[in-house]
């Protein structure tokens, strides 16, 4: 057989094998995306943790995918989220920072998710899905940017970056602000994580007789430090008071996690239901006390703390069961991952920065889904090339890691490795010169504070 006979057979069979597998549903899939909110890499027992039992994201691990090397695209909230929606990295359309208060000499008509830019909510709504966003939108809070115009037929939940857990007030602002609601008249807040998980629930079974994108959008454990007095009981054993409430603050997450997989096991859509789960950055330990160990840093830094997460995805049936993947995956890998697997393959021309993971977790292609990544946030930026890591800061030399080593990042090799870190950087300045302007920025105290965030000491082992 010639090379050429050979190669089309080789891309003959990986095309059909391909479509298989998203051909041996019946019916268009689910998608369930379930997203935490300032989680620290270390607090699940799936990772480690031997202070918070975590039993249903374990369970999604071990019945689906558990990726080690899983990265989101920003090391904060707002712009890791506008990566993950549109598939695209987001400093390509200028969200390079969090999301705040407008500053001086830049257009408020821009503070948010830009409108030229489509959602997996929009791409799956014109496919005949019925979506819904429960919880934290954060991506603008103008009537351009509401949900309901980036695709989401139902919306329960807030703008904002974060939300009191206990309560909302009619005209209250920010973290007091009233809950919305397109499709009923929204109920008493008891604790807001349960009130998602509720409404979770009953998104999936008013839906359950068509396709359906649910976006589960939870705060915790986002600030602020709020946790019910049963779940505090369970943790009194931990003498620090944040460290405590935090522990019971994730027990509840993965409760209505839970909650979520048995109404999805209950309505018999287990089968036909892609679902993964991340958290949106890396554990906050100053401001939360979660702990990202053995990673370095933490949110808001491009160190592996800020931006090297929980990913986990699960579609029983399609992919395989118990798997750990190791090569370095992307948040941005979602849309085009949910796309395919709903049929569509993405049109060149929309640019998607991800990839569809299911060949490459199935086997059908050997190679690794990205051969590197780029970072862009606020002041600093970083690529990952293979197990090297760059970094770079306004008042330092390049910070430079071999991950295989040092998962730690406590050895920069810069020096070194000279002609490395001199061929990283340059790779990395090419691509930052042909990014556009920023559309927004945030406040400039934050550059200061992120900086500083450099410079502390990260706890790199398991508590006790």
């Amino acid at each position: 057989m010639t090379k050429l006979k050979l190669l089309l057979s080789i891309t003959v069979v990986a095309f059909l094998s391909i479509q298989q597998i998203q051909a041996q549903s019946t019916q268009s899939p689910n998608f369930v995306l379930i997203v935490a909110d300032d989680l620290g890499y270390a607090d699940l027992s799936i990772n480690g943790s031997g202070q918070i039992a975590t039993p249903n994201i374990d369970r999604l691990a071990r019945d689906g995918v558990n990726f080690t090397n899983g990265y989101v695209s920003a090391p904060v909230c707002s712009p890791s989220r506008a990566g993950l929606l549109t598939g695209k990295n987001q400093v390509s359309f200028g969200y390079d920072n969090n999301l705040a208060g407008n500053q001086p000499g830049f257009d408020p008509a821009y503070l948010g998710l830009p409108i030229t830019q489509l959602t997996i909510a929009d791409r799956l709504k014109e496919l005949g899905y019925a979506t819904g966003l429960i919880g934290k939108w954060h991506l603008g809070d103008q009537p351009q940017f509401h949900p309901t115009k980036r695709g989401f037929d139902e919306f329960w939940g807030y703008t904002g970056g974060g939300h009191d857990y206990f309560k909302a007030e009619p005209n209250g602002k920010g973290y007091l602000s009233p809950i919305e609601c397109n499709y009923k008249t929204p109920q008493t807040i008891t604790y807001l994580t349960d009130d998602k998980g509720d409404e979770c629930v009953d998104f999936i079974k008013r839906h359950k007789e068509e396709p359906f994108f649910l976006f589960a959008s939870f705060n915790a454990p986002h600030t602020p430090m709020q946790a019910t007095k049963a779940d505090l009981e369970l943790y009194r054993h931990i003498a620090n008071e944040r460290r405590r409430t935090y522990c019971a603050m994730v027990h509840r997450l993965d409760v209505n996690i839970g909650r979520i997989l048995q109404t999805l096991e209950e309505e018999s859509l287990n089968e036909n239901t892609l679902i993964v789960f991340i958290s949106d950055n890396g554990g906050p330990v100053d401001s939360n006390a979660s702990i990202n160990a053995p990673l370095n840093g933490q949110k808001g830094t491009l160190l592996e703390g800020g931006i090297h997460v929980p990913f986990i995805m699960k579609w029983s049936d399609h992919l395989p069961a118990g798997k750990t993947y190791h090569h370095p995956v992307i948040s941005l890998d979602f849309a085009a991952t949910f796309l395919q697997a709903a049929g569509v393959t993405p049109k060149h021309s929309e640019k998607l920065d991800g990839v569809n993971l299911i060949p490459y977790i199935c086997g059908i292609k050997k190679t690794k889904p990205h051969e590197s990544f780029n970072w862009r946030f606020t002041i600093s930026a970083a690529i990952r090339e293979g197990d090297w890591k760059l970094i770079r800061l306004p008042d330092r030399l390049p910070m430079l890691y071999n991950l295989s080593k040092d998962i730690s990042e406590q050895n920069n090799v810069a020096l070194q490795h000279l002609e490395r870190t001199k061929s990283m950087l340059k790779k990395l300045g090419d691509w930052d010169i042909h990014q556009p302007h920023p559309l927004f920025l945030e406040g400039a105290v934050w550059k200061i504070r992120q900086l500083e965030l450099y410079d502390l000491t990260y706890p790199l082992e398991q508590p006790k």
